[in-house]
């Protein structure tokens, strides 16, 4: 029986060791800066990056020396005969000998480097790779804003949860305080049947709604759960309240900040595609060019009507080569040509989408400021409500249990103050998911 007390013992405790390591809590930074490094689109657009470092040396590689080897075996299951005029060896004119010239097997081995001379494609494709890791340390730049905000909303919405949970449960302990004594009222006489089924018809909408949220509660931990590249059931806490998140991110200097296009990742993003289509511009052009290779082999066969290339006896013949290609392109009957026009088409349209893009960061630019700008005082007049609604409800709640007011007006005032503190929370993640959505645009990230 000790033996037992001891052994349930320690697996109780292995049990909450190991829920405490499973547990992990986080302020909104250390959120944002662990999904950084663990939410798996961030961590794919990094591989992005080396995937396209391993292109730009693959391309690269094309240009340099190129050595090749080959080994080839043959063996002649019926020889090939071949006829020569007999009187080459003495014979008739008129007359053909039957001689086969090869032997019945044979080995070669041969070894051959070659060298691009000159490729203007090649020299295109060098830029080319160069723009495409451009290419894709942008988009590793962009998925970083978006992931920074994505985890901002996730957070702000459990805390948005939270609170929630928190106040309705709050809300469900006075209404049920108010029921049981209007029920104790109602059963001395001295209040109507109508007055108690108002708070009831409160207090089920109330619980309703607690069990509700309580449901949302435990989506939005899992949607921050994968967002942050954690395991979708990971326990999770979270350090940071909303309230002092929403007035930690109360900054009207970021209001008055200028679009800087250069710092802007959307207009990088837009001027890179019109560098990647200058360059397949002149990719097309310079398919026009010559080009120039050379190579230089060596190699060795042996010849035999047995197979002895493994023994001593064997002999071997050697012989190297050396040679260069030119290659002129003289007539494609206009097909360069038309892919050529084709790549100028799509510069144009690359050219248009820049300026497009232009455009709509200072439409965004202007309409982000406006919206956090909008935030922030609907923060101020939410929170005035919320104060409002809070002394009304407590003056019908008095006028009420003094015979002043109906139980209507109580309901009246009960909901509307349920009202307000939704939208003050929702005012108070306004403010933070606005900032994060102006602080995405003109790329400020602390």
């Amino acid at each position: 029986m000790k033996y037992n007390l001891i052994l349930i013992f320690s697996v109780l405790v292995s049990i909450t060791a190991f829920s405490q390591e499973n547990t992990q809590g986080f302020t909104l930074q250390e959120a944002i800066d662990y999904a950084l490094q663990n939410n798996r689109t961030a961590k794919n657009a990094a591989l992005d990056i080396e995937a396209a470092k391993q292109q730009k040396w693959e391309t690269t590689s094309t240009g340099l020396p190129q050595i090749s080897a080959e080994i080839g075996y043959q063996n002649w299951l019926k020889q090939q005969v071949s006829l020569i005029p007999a009187e080459f060896f003495g014979g008739n004119s008129g007359e053909f000998a039957e001689v086969i010239f090869s032997t019945k097997q044979s080995v070669t081995a041969t070894a051959t480097l070659t060298q691009k001379i000159f490729d203007g494609s090649y020299l295109v494709g060098l830029q080319s790779a160069k723009v495409f890791l451009e290419i894709s340390k942008n988009a590793k730049t962009k998925t970083d804003l978006e992931v920074r905000k994505a985890v901002i909303n996730a957070y702000g919405n459990v805390l948005l949860a939270e609170e929630s949970v928190a106040i309705i449960e709050k809300n469900k302990t006075i209404l049920e305080k108010n029921l049981n004594d209007l029920i104790k009222i109602y059963d001395n006489g001295l209040e109507e049947e109508e007055s108690v089924e108002q708070l009831q018809i409160t207090l089920h909408g109330v619980n309703s709604s607690l069990k509700n949220m309580q449901r949302l509660k435990t989506l939005a931990y899992q949607m921050l759960n994968i967002t942050l590249g954690l395991d979708v059931y990971n326990s999770t806490v979270l350090t940071d309240t909303l309230e002092s998140l929403s007035l930690k991110n109360m900054s009207l200097e970021l209001i008055d900040s200028d679009l800087d296009l250069n710092n802007s990742i959307d207009y990088q993003i837009a001027e890179n595609d019109k560098r990647a289509k200058e360059l397949l511009l002149k990719l097309e052009k310079s398919k026009a060019l010559p080009t120039l290779n050379s190579f230089i082999n060596g190699g060795y066969s042996a010849f035999g009507d047995e197979f002895k290339f493994t023994t001593n006896e064997q002999k071997w013949f050697g012989s190297s080569l050396l040679g260069v290609n030119l290659n002129i392109p003289i007539f494609s009957s206009l097909g360069r040509s038309a892919a050529t026009q084709r790549a100028k088409i799509n510069l144009e349209k690359a050219k248009d989408d820049l300026i497009e893009t232009e455009q709509k960061l200072q439409l965004q630019t202007a309409a982000a400021k406006s919206d956090y700008q909008f935030a922030i005082e609907d923060y101020d007049n939410k929170k005035q409500n919320l104060n409002l609604a809070e002394r009304i409800e407590q003056k019908n709640q008095t006028k009420f249990f003094e015979g002043i007011a109906s139980s209507f007006d109580l309901r009246q005032a009960q909901t509307q103050l349920y009202t307000a503190q939704q939208e003050f929370l929702q005012a108070m993640l306004d403010v933070i998911n606005k900032k994060a959505e102006l602080e995405t645009i003109l790329n400020k990230v602390d």
